[in-house]
């Protein structure tokens, strides 16, 4: 079946290509089709383009629907073009021409905007979950081993010394900023398309702000025509947040990755979290994080994917715009996996407390004799040279007291600030207010 199905017989090949993955992918569109439909039917029945009887009769198939869907017995049957077509005709097949009713002042265009906002608000608020349950973890070991030294490097040379406490801090505040971001992203998406039909509004009376207010949105695309480009513009600002939250994870399973080498020696996981070798029986692999590092590249390419795919579409619906799904949906639920794992990796880590008994990190210290030269009046740069001359004829003192007090350093990490800063950006999602709605939509 086709919402467009004429007196003719589309080619097969044609159909195939042209359906794509959607009968696959729009499963998990199901749900957030059927919210619509129920908002869409209230709505319908209010302004009068169907009666209360009809309109009833609707709303309790969809609930009913919707209960199949959650418990996975509901499917797109073979031939079906997507999650809209299926909908449809499963009402017209179980209350006859009212469940044609269902598609009056609607269109697929409308439709799949809407379906994809409701599916991005409720994935992000999950992810949002997820990223919080990371933070907490990291802050937690950075209040753990704040005091255990860690050599840092630049150019992957021996540079100055850090700690694990500011090792794991630094990843905690990187989420604050990559939350920042995704919630600037949500406040975009949070915005109700339904109503605009294929692009152009309907002539039917129907009440736009009251479907805004069925499905818990903040406001409306209020030009119909800008609801309609919205479509790419919304995976794409999407897909920039979330590669953003791959960039921080990238970085941090890089650094173990490196971490964990015998050369390094930094820090290590029980066996249970590491892969063998076929042929080597010494090898302990991470490949988790590994993983997790080329899974967040791939992410973080998503967003040159969409921009390329959309970059020369004018406004009005194109079937380019299908093609999104298949690599976007995935990938939310990629970034989901990197997330759990990785704070369920976190919580084994084990961290190395005699990393700097090593020799090589002889001249670690050395910035700091240079400091100690500027507080008794010695001018940096010829304090600097001082210091070098020291280091090569091999008299660099041994290592000195060293004192970091301002804000952000070794001895003043500012985790409650960096604490205090997450929990101000979790409560501007403000996820209350759409879970209260579709709940009454449910209910």
């Amino acid at each position: 079946m086709k919402l467009w199905q004429k007196d003719y017989e589309i080619q097969k090949l044609v159909e195939e290509f042209t359906i794509g993955k959607d009968p696959q992918l729009d499963l998990e569109l199901a749900r957030f089709d059927i919210l619509g439909s129920l908002a869409h039917t209230q709505m319908l029945t209010q302004v009068g383009l169907i009666s209360h009887k009809n309109g009833n009769k609707l709303k309790e198939e969809l609930k009913k629907i919707y209960r199949e869907i959650q418990s996975g017995v509901y499917q797109i049957d073979p031939g079906v073009e997507d999650i809209h077509s299926q909908v449809e005709l499963t009402l017209t097949d179980r209350l006859g021409e009212v469940g044609k009713m269902i598609h009056t002042a609607r269109s697929r265009n409308d439709q799949v905007l809407l379906d994809i906002r409701l599916f991005l608000r409720h994935e992000i608020q999950q992810i949002v979950v997820l990223v919080e349950d990371l933070f907490d973890q990291l802050l937690s070991l950075s209040q753990q081993h704040q005091e255990v030294p860690l050599p840092g490097y630049t150019h992957l040379q021996v540079a100055m010394p850090s700690s694990f406490g500011l090792w794991f801090a630094a990843y905690a505040e990187s989420l604050v900023d990559d939350l920042q971001l995704l919630q600037a992203t949500y406040k975009v998406i949070n915005k109700n398309p339904l109503g605009s039909a294929a692009g152009y509004g309907s002539s039917l009376p129907i009440n736009r702000q009251l479907t805004t207010d069925l499905l818990g949105f903040e406001s409306l695309n209020y030009n119909v025509v800008y609801a309609q480009f919205g479509r790419g513009k919304s995976e794409w600002m999407v897909s920039s947040a979330l590669s953003s939250i791959a960039g921080t994870l990238n970085k941090l399973a890089s650094d173990i990755c490196l971490f964990m080498s015998q050369n390094f020696n930094f820090v290590s996981f029980p066996d249970d979290l590491t892969t063998g070798s076929s042929i080597m029986p010494h090898k302990k692999n991470p490949d988790i994080f590994e993983l997790i590092r080329g899974k967040s590249n791939k992410i973080k390419a998503l967003p040159n994917e969409i921009s390329l795919v959309t970059s020369n579409l004018s406004s009005g619906y194109f079937r380019d715009l299908q093609i999104l799904k298949e690599n976007f949906l995935p990938s939310i639920q990629t970034l989901k996996e990197c997330l759990r794992i990785a704070s369920y990796a976190l919580k084994q880590i084990s961290v190395n407390q005699n990393i700097l008994d090593n020799p090589i990190y002889q001249h670690l210290y050395s910035v700091e004799v240079v400091n100690q030269e500027v507080i008794k009046g010695v001018p940096f740069r010829e304090a600097y040279q001082k210091v070098a001359k020291l280091i090569e004829e091999g008299k660099l003192p041994q290592k000195p007291k060293v004192s970091y007090t301002h804000e952000g350093s070794l001895g003043n990490l500012c985790n409650d600030q960096i604490g205090n800063a997450m929990v101000v950006v979790i409560k501007g999602f403000d996820f209350e207010k759409p879970g209260k709605a579709l709940a009454q939509l449910l209910k």
